[in-house]
């Protein structure tokens, strides 16, 4: 017999501790090479745990376990052979007497539940097939299983003719519900809490506010974005222009782009702008590097390159460090006005909004245009207002003339 020991690797710098998250496999499953067998989930991100070899896997660590750098979290028998005339996905057909959820988990449908959301539904006696998994690509995960209900089952004994009767029987006199769930704090949510506090705490946070007519950027975009999705294969949308306006107004008052370092300022002669991007896990910062280098359509493509690999859960350390200047987007849920707290240890962010036509004067005459409001939070132990003001009002300017970041001035 020759055993493997499978461990936690190393993530990144200053990640010294990970949270084991949803068994992909089963214990006593044949896995094969590059097989992805478990999730980690760091301060930064969730990444999953490949095998470096096939065999027979022993589970050794449990979904939820706070695990060190170098941890064991199974064993793999290599010496093992996959079951013959079997690929490494099949399995034993379900006896009758079987639960719902194992007879799912050996067909590898899509609602594959996860080990422990298997048990907890077998135990409900609920099919797993009723029930929509938030995990990655559709998998059912314990949470999932906790908040499934089963099915009303009809009585046999009434007559179906009288359903109003039965349904004014089943609806509670009080009509609250007093049930609560208690999940613990994934170690993502623990680190945005501890950092936002932070920021809260060491920053002389300020914001401010102003408003951008977006009725010429609006224009030439429905003027050019079908020859633009033409031409480079991606959506034209307004992350691009205001990604591109900010690090133009970076180049302006760099000391937006600054960060403190002890008794020194650190000033960065490029943007590397963070996107703020909400996923099912929580909300995710990938970083947009040399971002003042980069024209629209590359942008779009690396904006929706790393929020597609957010959505997913497999952003890399690297993707998510290092920013220098962030944009978040409350827009797209509704906000109409807000103050984002900064990322630390970056000096400011930028909130966008909603987008709601309004009366605006052009020209001494009153028109209807949409438009945005601006929120420019910024620590100004390193920022004077003087500064965030000048700043704020430039990225107003640019998108209000869209031409001028096209010609550079």
């Amino acid at each position: 017999m020759s055993i493997v020991k499978i461990v936690i690797p190393p993530i990144g710098e200053s990640i010294n501790e990970v949270t084991l998250g949803a068994w992909i496999v089963s214990d006593g499953d044949y896995v094969e090479e590059g097989d992805e067998l478990v999730e980690v989930e760091s301060d930064k991100a969730t990444l999953p745990l490949p095998a470096e070899q096939s065999g027979v896997i022993k589970i050794i660590a449990q979904e939820g376990d706070d695990l060190e750098i170098g941890a064991v979290v199974a064993e793999l028998d290599t010496s093992a052979s996959a079951p013959a005339g079997a690929s490494t996905e099949s399995a034993p057909a379900p006896q009758a007497s079987a639960a719902p959820a194992t007879a799912v988990q050996s067909s590898g449908d899509k609602n594959y539940p996860s080990p422990a959301a298997g048990k907890i539904l077998a135990e409900k006696g609920i099919d797993a097939n009723s029930v929509s998994g938030t995990g990655k690509d559709g998998r059912i995960t314990k949470a999932d299983a906790m908040n499934a209900s089963a099915p009303a089952k009809a009585s046999a004994d009434k007559p179906a003719a009288a359903p109003s009767q039965e349904i004014a029987a089943q609806v509670p006199t009080s009509g609250v519900s007093r049930e609560k769930r208690v999940e613990k704090m994934s170690r993502l949510r623990k680190t945005i809490a501890k950092r936002l506090t932070e920021a809260k705490n060491s920053t002389a946070m300020l914001t401010t506010f102003n408003e951008v007519d977006m009725h010429n950027v609006m224009e030439m975009r429905k003027k050019y974005k079908d020859a633009f999705k033409e031409k480079h294969d991606i959506g034209l949308g307004f992350m691009s222009f205001f990604t591109k306006a900010v690090t133009m107004a970076l180049k302006e008052v760099p000391g937006v782009n600054a960060q403190i370092d002890g008794d020194n300022i650190i000033y960065h002669d490029y943007a590397d702008v963070g996107i703020a991007v909400s996923t099912p896990k929580g909300l995710v910062v990938p970083v947009v590097k040399n971002a003042e280098s980069l024209n629209l359509a590359q942008i779009e493509k690396e904006i929706k390159r790393l929020a597609l690999k957010g959505r997913d859960g497999k952003l890399t350390v690297d993707e998510m460090t290092g920013g220098t200047f962030t944009i978040t987007n409350g827009g797209v849920f509704g906000s109409m006005l807000s103050t984002p707290i900064i990322n630390i240890p970056q000096s400011a962010i930028l909130g966008m909004h909603n987008i709601v036509e309004r009366p605006v004067a052009v020209n001494g005459e009153v028109v209807i245009h949409p438009v945005m409001y601006l929120a420019l939070s910024y620590d100004h132990r390193i920022v004077d207002g003087k500064e965030s003001v000048t700043f704020l009002k430039t990225v107003k300017e640019l998108i209000e003339n869209p031409e001028r970041m096209l010609l550079d001035v």
